[in-house]
């Protein structure tokens, strides 16, 4: 691709990391856009569309969208990409605000995920997510820099560089956000910049910290994306462009096209809205169902159909080289990866690999192999979990980042353009 065409896609990436501070952010952004180049909002309460061209609902913080061909034939099933809008942060506790005895003013968090902890010390944090009025209205929020967690000093813990850093998450994780000010509530901060009279309006909430700090490129060229959340943001914006480039020159028949984003991947997926959970079963049913298939045809449908697996991956560490394996060698910027474990922590199999290939050389990128050191155990995606549920041929990809898990990550502008033709081959057939 043009270096023109993949600065302007990264760039727009940029603007959509900062436009998706939360899961909720995220999947209410991928239906805007959605909805900008044509595609009907469905409600989950309302008799189910599948009339030619784009549709899109959201769940909570997932977001699923399929795109509906003129003409769908006996043999069609479903193409499927699969993404999640969570990653790893601190999560609001219901007793929001704490005060110590020395009248520090502190968050009340919980660990979501496998968080890099000693990443967001001595950040500048804000909090994002949604607020549920008390006449039941669902509000997104984001606040600008409202708390730290500031590490202790080397004077005081003289053996930090030797012996390492020691995190307990009760005690040394608690964000400082006001100090002799007893009585504060972080709440009353979160319903100025939400909008609300007050926090009285507030009923519950789902709030998460998010670095204050925005996306920015560095190294020789610009070529590197530094920001938080580019797991799994990095798949969800490559499968968007895909679906929005494919909504401008939309195929006339063939497969139904699916973009699956769920929430809750990083904590298991077991949730109304995760992976786990009935919603993208929900929505190959209630489409086949509206395309006038019985329980046959839905089924064969399911037979008939494929899911691109898209989660970030781990490039090689020029730091911890050894950590790697030594003969499968994923280098960020040369092309997403194919992710492969004997295990099956990745769904790949020999058919899904076939796949991908086709996709990738239709699309003319170049990609690469992931397998895991053996002393190493990988971790594992949305991609067993689908095809485990559905019964379909699933194969787990992604690019390759640097920090994955960190407050702040490292990815390649190259690989997410790289990737988003990859997905756009792959709904277009390949």
């Amino acid at each position: 691709m043009p270096l023109d065409a993949t600065r302007e896609h990264a760039i727009d990436y940029a603007h959509f990391l900062a436009d998706s501070p939360s899961s909720f952010h995220a999947a209410h952004l991928v239906s805007q856009r959605l909805q900008d180049v044509g595609f009907a909002l469905q409600e989950e309460t309302r008799p189910w569309e599948a009339t030619p061209g784009g549709h899109v609902m959201v769940r909570d913080g997932a977001v699923m969208a399929w795109f509906v061909p003129v003409e769908v034939g006996e043999d069609a099933g479903f193409r499927i990409i699969g993404a999640h809008t969570d990653s790893p942060a601190f999560k609001l506790k219901p007793n929001a605000s704490t005060t110590t005895t020395d009248g520090w003013g502190q968050l009340g968090v919980e660990v979501y995920g496998g968080m890099l902890w000693n990443s967001w010390l001595d950040r500048e944090l804000a909090l994002a997510g949604r607020l549920i009025t008390t006449d039941g209205h669902e509000v997104l929020v984001r606040t600008g820099a409202v708390a730290r967690i500031p590490q202790l000093a080397i004077h005081l813990d003289r053996g930090v560089n030797g012996d390492g850093l020691k995190l307990d998450p009760q005690r040394h994780l608690h964000p400082v956000w006001t100090v002799g000010h007893p009585g504060a509530d972080v709440l009353d901060v979160v319903a100025r910049d939400a909008g609300l009279e007050d926090k009285d309006r507030i009923a519950s909430y789902e709030l998460v910290t998010i670095p204050a700090q925005g996306p920015d490129f560095f190294g020789e060229t610009g070529q590197f994306v530094a920001s938080g959340r580019q797991d799994n943001l990095s798949s969800v914006h490559s499968a968007l462009t895909a679906l929005e480039a494919l909504a401008a020159e939309p195929p006339a028949d063939g497969d139904v096209l699916v973009l699956a984003c769920f929430d809750h991947e990083e904590v298991g997926s077991a949730t109304r809205s995760g992976a786990a959970g009935p919603v993208l079963e929900d929505v190959l049913r209630r489409t086949a169902w509206a395309l006038g298939r019985d329980a046959e045809g839905t089924a064969r449908m399911l037979a008939a159909s494929s899911c691109v697996s898209c989660d970030a991956g781990h490039s090689v560490h020029p730091n911890y080289a050894d950590r790697h394996d030594p003969d499968t060698r994923p280098v960020m910027g040369r092309g997403p990866m194919l992710k492969i474990n004997a295990n099956q922590r990745y769904a790949t199999d020999a058919v899904g690999t076939a796949l991908w290939d086709r996709a990738c050389t239709a699309a003319g990128v170049a990609h690469q192999e992931f397998v895991s050191n053996n002393a190493m155990p990988c971790g594992s995606t949305i991609g067993p979990i689908t095809t485990t549920r559905l019964g379909i041929t699933t194969v787990d990809v992604g690019i390759g980042l640097l920090s994955m898990h960190s407050a702040r990550e490292m990815s390649h502008i190259a690989d997410l353009q790289a990737m988003s033709a990859a997905l756009h081959a792959y709904w277009m057939g390949a």
